[in-house]
């Protein structure tokens, strides 16, 4: 089993989601970033279960002990360590699946794969993991304000209902302005009443998350398997629940013509490179050219869902399952943050890497 990422800022993250804690562990994260436990905190609230009604109502403080690796509100340039003890399990909402696998869920692959699994929760396939992801890219994204780049996802789309403006039109100091997450309040109020249609009718509905990354410089990816575009595809497509990535134009670009589609060059006032579009997505031959990141992920309907539905047990035998326990009807809302830390991440280990590449 792979549980770390990233060559140089490098995390690797434990634990299960009915198991004592999950943690992580950060290694090359560089000495002298100011950084508090208030900080790193605050990514992890946002994360949280039980913040809304439209979340799943497990309470979890998820409250963080930094073990090492930060003294006096400093990175040290040591191996950081950070756990986030599990309280409200509730184990006993999953003894009935101990031997079922459940429709679209990890229960059968991880069997096949290990001859054994955690049913409780999923264990390590849960998306309970991502605690320690967020907690890391709080890290991460402190070390990027450094070098003046910002990162910022929002849910974009719920069901069929989607937002019209592009993300240059928004004020994305709003997402956090109603539960959803979502920067347009009339776009969000639609989203919220159709997460609580689904949540009362016992279902679950997917969604967009999309991210805008700002001030990145011009340099940034490894070609030709390292692409930049190549590992934020990597890093969003390991969450949990993520069908789908598309970065700049997307799927929508092959609608278009090369004369349509083709950013032009230009110099700026100030001497820089410019463009005069960004279909690109701020990334050209795997490497970022000093423009906006943007790019959408799609994340599919929770599959835990509180109706009957057929299935097999580890005998094969046919069977009726029907969810129990504490689930969330919509994962967009509680998934921003990870977008977002996974996408500091990508951001942070590419600078350091990128400083191995010149003399100068």
């Amino acid at each position: 089993m792979s549980n770390s990422y990233g060559k140089l800022f490098r995390i690797t993250t434990f634990g299960e989601s009915h198991g004592a804690a999950v943690g992580v562990i950060v290694d090359g994260c560089p000495a002298g970033i100011d950084i508090t436990p208030e900080e790193i905190q605050h990514a992890l609230d946002r994360r949280r279960p039980g913040q809304s009604n439209i979340t799943t109502p497990r309470k979890e403080e998820d409250k963080v002990t930094i073990l090492s690796g930060i003294f006096e509100g400093k990175t040290q340039g040591t191996p950081i360590a950070m756990v986030v003890n599990n309280k409200d399990q509730a184990s006993h909402d999953y003894s009935h699946i101990e031997h079922a696998f459940r429709p679209s869920h990890a229960d059968y692959t991880y069997t096949a794969k290990y001859g054994t699994r955690d049913y409780r929760g999923g264990g390590r396939s849960s998306a309970r993991e991502t605690v320690a992801r967020v907690a890391a890219g709080a890290l991460a994204a402190k070390m990027l304000q450094h070098y003046g780049i910002t990162v910022a996802a929002y849910v974009s789309q719920v069901g069929n209902i989607k937002m019209q403006q592009e993300y240059t039109e928004l004020d994305l100091n709003l997402i956090d302005s109603n539960i959803v997450r979502c920067p347009d309040s009339s776009t969000a109020s639609e989203m919220i009443k159709l997460i609580e249609d689904a949540r009362d009718s016992l279902d679950t509905i997917g969604g967009v998350v999309s991210c805008v990354i700002k001030g990145v410089p011009a340099g940034l990816g490894e070609p030709v398997f390292d692409k930049l575009h190549a590992e934020l595809g990597k890093a969003m497509l390991s969450i949990n629940a993520v069908k789908g990535f598309e970065y700049g134009s997307g799927f929508e670009g092959v609608k278009m013509r090369g004369s349509e589609h083709n950013d032009q060059f230009y110099t700026d006032e100030a001497g820089s490179v410019r463009t005069k579009t960004n279909r690109s997505g701020g990334i050209q031959g795997g490497i970022s050219n000093g423009q906006d990141i943007y790019f959408n992920v799609a994340f599919k309907p929770v599959a835990t869902i509180l109706q009957p539905q057929q299935t097999i047990n580890d005998e094969g035998q046919e069977i009726t399952l029907k969810g129990k326990g504490r689930h969330d009807p919509c994962v967009l809302p509680r998934a921003v943050p990870i977008v977002d830390a996974m996408a500091a991440l990508v951001i942070a280990d590419f600078l350091m890497r990128q400083k191995a590449n010149k003399l100068a």
